[in-house]
């Protein structure tokens, strides 16, 4: 089994509170996953998201958002993890494990190289970094080529960030350039839909904010890999001595391919993929690059019949 730890740009919170109420082995993992998310939320001057999350308001998205720089990204951080353990729970341990931009903070936690912690403590590191990233993304219903054919027409400046399939590709930018490249979108008859994502990512011009992030998550020991990490950003899967930090801080200045690492883990076979985010997109893309190879996909959280 392979499982797959996606990006920021599809998280909603309502189908971990839906997986946390309705079974046991999911809500196991996510108190044993939240206690040490809240740890380190309470030590950055966070409100503990445990609490709130199964209490009787729990939150939305945009309420999150308001709490406090890095609770979403704690969020992320912690469903991850939780449907990680919870299959581990369910089904053993994966083989090796596949991040997408964010996603290799949960990836790397998961194949040991970080503690349970630290790995928060990074991904609250990336939201303050992140902060300070101006633009956005956007989503585009086309390929890697027509995509880059409309950030030319729209004069420069934004950027392929993210190769999502055949037929969709995320774009970052500077929200001036991103509104242009919307423009010539809908002038094309391709649809846009710009990412709920206040900050800009994958884009050259943050080399200063990836040099920042690079030094935070230096601070933290690493450990030995204890399964294979595959890397949609490098394209390909870690090696035992790369350095992690710069790694992760290339998912804030180069481009993520899906396709091209999905096929990768493919040609070892695996007997399922399991996508360990709240929603289900990174699992759609593997169907739409694998076809009829695919192996089983699943998107656990968000499916509500899911046999955990």
């Amino acid at each position: 089994m392979v499982h797959l730890f996606p990006g920021q740009g599809d998280f909603p919170v309502a189908p971990l509170l839906r997986a946390v109420t309705a079974h046991k082995r999911v809500r196991s993992a996510a108190d044993e996953v939240f206690a040490a998310v809240d740890a380190v939320a309470v030590e950055r001057g966070l409100r503990p998201l445990g609490p709130w999350l199964l209490g009787p308001e729990p939150p939305r998205g945009r309420d999150l958002a308001r709490a406090g720089t890095g609770l979403p990204h704690l969020f992320m951080y912690g469903a991850c993890l939780t449907a990680h353990r919870a299959l581990e729970s369910r089904h053993g341990e994966p083989r090796a494990v596949l991040g997408v931009s964010f996603g290799e903070i949960p990836a790397l936690t998961a194949a040991g190289v970080h503690s349970l912690a630290d790995g928060a403590r990074i991904a609250h590191d990336l939201a303050v970094v992140q902060f300070v990233c101006p633009g956005g993304l956007t989503l585009l219903a086309c390929g890697e080529h027509a995509a880059r054919a409309l950030t030319r027409a729209a004069g420069g400046g934004a950027v392929v960030a993210c190769v999502n399939s055949d037929a969709e590709t995320v774009v970052s930018g500077p929200l001036p350039q991103l509104a242009a490249v919307e423009e010539s979108a809908v002038a094309t008859g391709v649809r846009a839909v710009r990412l709920p994502l206040p900050y800009a990512a994958h884009h050259p011009g943050l080399s200063a904010q990836a040099d920042r992030f690079a030094a935070a998550v230096r601070r933290y020991p690493r450990h030995e890999a204890r399964r294979v990490i595959y890397s949609a950003v490098a394209g390909h899967a870690h090696r035992p001595d790369d350095d992690f930090a710069l790694r992760l801080a290339d998912c804030l200045i180069r481009p993520a391919h899906i396709p091209q690492v999905v096929r990768q883990v493919a040609t070892h076979r695996p007997a399922a993929l399991y996508e360990t985010g709240t929603g289900g997109s990174l699992t759609r893309s593997v169907r739409a690059v694998l076809g009829r190879e695919a192996p089983a996909a699943h998107a656990p959280l968000a499916d509500e019949a899911f046999p955990w």
